[in-house]
């Protein structure tokens, strides 16, 4: 199954995410002659807007004509495909970002599958925490801005300084798909001591946020809550887990942490920015660093490259 085929989308291109949005104010505008198209248009001032395409299936050689089909010849575009698109530089888009690379978990395989494709190290702890003292507890995610789980996210990003989606996104989804954000908490007793939140979009689900204590960390408690979810998501008929971006270089240990449960890496398209004035400009400079790198000339002493 294709990442981005129709019943399991993305989730930045599943109708439960454009209700979300839609619940903010803010809907999103499906482009009809692409079904994988859903794009998020911001008007700044008048005469400033700006539009994002987030991953989605591109194909380079029609993004200029679909984009001015779509009403976006003239707007800046931000696009994020799902998947590696080297010829974007060739319509004259501007790459903003490189190739982000997100893990996934193939949830068709049997559960037993599964179990074996994890690294021994994983399964080691997984088992360790099945013998502990904490069970899992599962519920639908309540609309409750004050609930412990988005004040500790908070405190995290802070702590840590990354950005994610503001809370408020996140309760408007609780709103919009109810029972479509599933929390799962490992407790000791009464007390919870961590806690992952999934958010399911057709026949696919995302890791949104996390939270863990010290005590959920001697006792593997994220490992125990990942195998769980996986296994009641596979149960409903859920194709496949995005567990989100991986970094190995500058987080190597949550990398580590995504993949050892059997999750296979997979490389984005990159972020780039297509307009129409800077798109002339682009389009000959990328062709003549191309022909300058296929053509392997050498300055001062290295073979010039183009990526």
């Amino acid at each position: 199954m294709a990442p981005e085929s129709l019943d399991a989308p993305p989730l930045q291109q599943s109708p439960e995410f454009a209700a979300a949005l839609a619940a903010l104010d803010h809907p999103p505008w499906r482009y009809p002659d692409r079904a994988g198209w859903l794009i998020q248009r911001r008007r700044f001032a008048p005469g400033l807007a700006l539009a994002m395409v987030s991953r989605a299936r591109i194909t380079p050689e029609l993004l200029p004509r679909e984009l001015d089909n779509a009403g976006l010849g003239r707007t800046p575009v931000i696009l994020a495909p799902d998947h590696p698109c080297p010829g974007l530089g060739e319509t004259g888009a501007i790459r903003l970002y490189p190739p982000a690379t997100v893990a996934e978990l193939d949830l068709r395989r049997p559960a037993a599958e599964r179990r074996a494709a994890m690294h021994q190290k994983w399964r080691n702890r997984l088992r360790y925490a099945e013998r502990g003292p904490l069970f899992i507890r599962r519920t639908p995610f309540p609309d409750d801005p004050d609930h412990w789980l988005l004040r500790a996210e908070s405190e995290q990003q802070r702590a840590r300084g990354y950005r994610n989606w503001p809370a408020a996104l996140t309760l408007a989804w609780t709103r919009a798909n109810p029972g479509r954000a599933v929390l799962f908490t490992a407790c000791e007793g009464d007390r919870p001591v961590a806690a992952m939140l999934f958010l399911r979009h057709g026949r696919a689900a995302t890791y949104h946020i996390a939270h863990n204590t010290d005590r959920g960390r001697a006792f593997c408690a994220h490992n125990l809550i990942l195998w769980q979810a996986a296994d009641w998501l596979a149960r409903r008929n859920c194709h496949r887990l995005d567990l989100g971006l991986i970094d190995r270089a500058r987080l190597p240990g949550l990398a580590r942490f995504k993949l050892g449960v059997g999750a296979t890496a997979r490389p984005l398209g990159g972020t780039w920015l297509w307009w129409p004035p800077t798109a002339a400009i682009a389009r000959p400079a990328t062709r003549i660093f191309r022909r300058v790198a296929s053509g392997r000339r050498r300055w001062t002493g290295q073979t010039a490259t183009f990526k």
